[in-house]
């Protein structure tokens, strides 16, 4: 390299710009930016159709009509191949469906078709790849099991480890916890921080904000198909940006140990309650850099 000269920036893996999606007269996106590095877990937050499943579908290829520019690693998302996308990007959908009662393992298996030539099967090193992708997700013993004999959250772990399987350097997540208990959301985002941790870049579509709070490192909130807040976590749950896009009263605090934001609806009686008796501390305010 010359003395002196710069260093060049690598692209973002994924870049969005002014991204706009309408279904005849109405605007389902309007002017969305948005950007992943790797690393990074992103999370797209808002009420119901304000627009979150719509960019994931635009920008994982499978929308096709919008406006503006989706980039993938620098290269135009329009430009690439199918399978070249698939090798790139790896989606959980929110509600997979299955035609035919394949076990879970054969599911699996298919997230390693982008990386087969055109008449190859699946190896024994590809069978591998699933069954650790399994493992990982804690589902190994559902391996044998029809897919359509399984609960709605297995399915997701199922489809979650597809995706694992896939190994893209992007994961697309849509509302990848909705059919999960507890112990096993939990245990879902933390595979995602581990990937993250890898190298992963992360989007993830979520109505926990709870769990956004512990686990996203930046995130998106839209409303009305347009972004009302994007940026550091703790910058944009606030109460402020929550109870104008929720449309009702949030309370935004710490967790004592985790360190992470708790966000709280409050009930209609606790509403009343706090107008009987104020807390001791106001609501936190909009962010410190506002």
């Amino acid at each position: 390299m010359v003395e002196g000269a710069l260093t060049p920036v690598p692209a973002p893996l994924l870049e969005v710009r002014n991204l706009t999606v309408a279904y005849g007269s109405r605007l389902a996106l309007a002017g969305v930016d948005l950007r992943l590095e790797a690393g990074s877990v992103v999370g797209l937050l808002g009420p119901n159709g304000a627009g979150k499943s719509t960019l994931v579908r635009a920008v994982s290829g499978v929308l096709a009509g919008f406006s503006g520019s989706v980039k993938v690693a620098g290269d135009d998302l329009r430009s690439l191949p199918r399978k070249e996308v698939a090798r790139r990007i790896a989606v959980v959908p929110q509600e997979p469906r299955f035609d035919f009662p394949f076990t879970a393992l054969e599911v699996v298996v298919m997230g390693r078709h982008p990386h087969l030539g055109s008449l190859a099967f699946e190896s024994a090193c590809d069978f591998e790849i699933a069954r650790q992708a399994l493992a990982r997700c804690g589902a190994l013993h559902l391996a044998a099991r029809p897919i359509d004999e399984l609960s709605s959250g297995e399915r997701q772990r199922i489809v979650f480890a597809r995706a694992l399987a896939q190994k893209a350097p992007i994961l697309l997540l849509d509302e990848p916890a909705s059919f999960l208990d507890l112990r096993f959301q939990v245990e879902l985002f933390d595979r995602v921080r581990e990937l993250a941790d890898e190298g992963t870049g992360v989007v993830a579509v979520l109505h926990d904000l709870n769990l956004a709070a512990e686990y996203c490192d930046r995130v998106v909130l839209l409303q009305g198909g347009r972004v009302v807040a994007a940026g550091p976590t703790a910058e944009v749950l606030t109460y402020q940006h929550l109870t104008a896009v929720y449309e009702t009263e949030i309370y935004v605090d710490l967790n004592d140990i985790t360190g992470a934001l708790v966000v709280t609806p409050l009930s209609s009686r606790a509403r009343r309650r706090l107008r009987q008796q104020p807390p001791a501390s106001p609501m936190p305010p909009t962010s410190s850099g506002e």
